[in-house]
């Protein structure tokens, strides 16, 4: 029996909520960090992603998130 593209989306889909209603969003995102093969350069990605972020941005961000 072939799967189809339409039910490995909604089988995914489906997976992704019973996980994040057993384990809540941090648990989901742990949990597939576990299962995930990992591909590229994650320190080299970082870099250019945060290429522009400097100190006072960081601080910034903090205090907004800590109020």
């Amino acid at each position: 029996m072939a799967v189809t593209v339409r039910e490995l989306e909604k089988i995914r889909r489906d997976g992704l909520k019973a996980l994040k209603e057993k384990l809540g969003v941090e648990g989901m995102i742990k949990f597939i960090q576990m299962y995930s093969d990992g591909k590229g350069d994650y320190t080299e990605e970082r870099r250019k992603v945060l290429k522009d972020l400097n100190k006072e941005d960081l601080q910034n961000f903090l205090r907004e998130e800590l109020n």
